[in-house]
């Protein structure tokens, strides 16, 4: 089984897998597949590659990062500890140090005993597959080990949270001065950097769940869990609120009547914005496949293209990559804004958000309603065969139920990347009409994939 997932290597810390061997093995074997380059010399003054390596404040992530940098340090690497900081913070960074090599120790929206460990390329970019194969592959092999001087040094980065806040306020071109907003930092990476971004850039802040003790990360807080955030703006009669994950790379706005404001609605306020500043190239937004129907619609109203990709934030950069284009990402809100960052960024988001409230005068409600969301049901089908999706019998019922919804709603099946199951989404006019649908494609699922014995 692949050890690497859509978002790097995650699970039970210090359990069957992510250990802290696995981890110096796996920074040893990054350091020999991604600084392969012979112009050290020329870009650092000490003549050896540069990592750094930042974490969110999970208990499990100190001794992770130990190892991390222990690997890259025998490794012949110069490591440099960024602390608790987002990963978008260490994306950032990893470009403007010029770094060979970012490495985040995260696992995200996961709860606290979960943790991951992912790589960065130049420039601070997501690794592709070939990339991960290819250390994964190393993993174990023999290799040539510096001794000596060659040996890397590890020094920590004092400076690292106020850069990369600073990066943040001067992406904005106006003051936020006269809102007040609630942010929920998740127990997580952006507790201290979240709140002093959005005061630095004008506002009134109102800050919850940001205190980390490092067991408490994603505990029924931050963008999963956006209950307390809700009731928190409508008690402080603040104009709204974000939530972010432990990580701080996923953004999920609450408006001033505690509506949950969710990332296709991000989106699409960015993308009009965008394009109403003839900033949105091609008139093009990127998302995947999991995106609502009504942003679909509400994009094809404005004339804006919609390139869907597959389930997965590193995808969609990928898409947005390649055709240069300045914004997308995913209903969970992951938002690339890739003229200022290289990966989702939450607190990125939020401040340009609140931008475009000044600009406009608007609220944020007002805002969101340029969408309508469709009622939305995902359905987890397990202990199916996955491979099998392309049944006849069950493509034929998917086919007839979307015969049945017409342009009123849409069907998605997807096979799990990770787990023997199918999910089925269903969208509707109504929560009832989703729901009927979803569960009798279920049924079909269920009964046509059944895995053999």
């Amino acid at each position: 089984m692949r050890l690497f997932g859509t978002d790097g290597v995650r699970g039970l810390a210090n359990g069957e897998t992510l250990t802290a061997s696995l981890a110096l093995d796996l920074a040893v074997s990054a350091a020999q597949v991604l600084i392969r380059h012979d112009d050290f010399a020329s870009r650092h003054e000490s003549g050896r590659p540069l990592a750094v390596v930042g974490r969110d404040p999970r208990i499990s992530g100190q001794f992770l990062q130990a190892a991390v940098m222990a690997g890259l340090a025998s490794a012949g690497v110069d490591v440099l500890d960024l602390g608790v900081i987002p990963t978008p913070g260490i994306a950032y960074l990893t470009d403007a140090l010029d770094a060979d090599l970012g490495v985040v120790i995260t696992a995200s929206h996961n709860p606290m005993p979960d943790n991951g460990i992912k790589f960065l390329q130049r420039g601070g970019v997501k690794l592709d597959d070939v990339l991960e194969d290819e250390i994964e592959a190393r993993l174990g092999q023999p290799w040539e080990r510096p001794t000596g001087a060659a040996l890397g040094r590890i020094s920590s980065a004092s400076d690292a949270l106020e850069r990369y806040v600073g990066h943040l306020t001067g992406t904005l071109r106006k003051p936020l001065a006269g809102l007040t907003v609630v942010v929920d930092c998740a127990q997580g990476a952006s507790s201290a950097s979240a709140p002093l971004a959005l005061e630095n850039a004008g506002a009134s802040v109102i800050a919850i769940h940001h205190a980390p003790t490092g067991l408490d990360i994603n505990d029924h807080c931050g963008a999963t869990h956006t209950e307390a955030l809700q009731r928190a703006v409508v008690e402080h009669g603040a104009d709204c609120g974000f939530a972010f994950d432990g990580d701080a790379d996923r953004c999920i706005g609450v408006d001033h009547e505690g509506t949950v404001v969710d990332g296709d609605q991000l989106i699409a306020i960015m993308a009009l914005a965008l394009q109403e500043q003839g900033r949105l190239v091609d008139d093009t937004v990127v998302v995947t496949v999991m995106s609502n129907l009504g942003f679909l619609r509400a994009m094809q109203e404005h004339g804006i293209t919609v390139r869907q990709t597959a389930v997965g934030d590193r995808y969609v950069l990928e898409d947005m990559r390649a055709g240069r284009y300045v914004v997308g990402g995913e209903q969970s809100g992951h938002i690339i804004l890739s003229e200022y960052a290289t990966t989702g960024d939450g607190t990125l988001t939020a401040l340009h958000i609140l931008e475009r409230m000044v600009e406009t005068g608007r609220s944020l409600a007002d805002l969101a309603a340029v969408m309508k969301r469709f009622p939305q049901v995902l359905l987890n089908v397990p202990g199916v065969d996955k491979s099998r999706t392309d049944d006849p019998e069950l493509v034929a019922a998917v086919e007839a139920e979307q015969k049945e919804l017409g342009d009123a709603g849409r069907i998605l099946l997807r096979p799990s990347g990770t787990e023997p199951l199918v999910r089925v989404m269903v969208e509707a006019e109504t929560q009832e009409r989703a729901h009927e649908v979803a569960e009798r494609l279920a049924d079909v699922v269920r009964r046509r994939l059944a895995l053999r014995s």
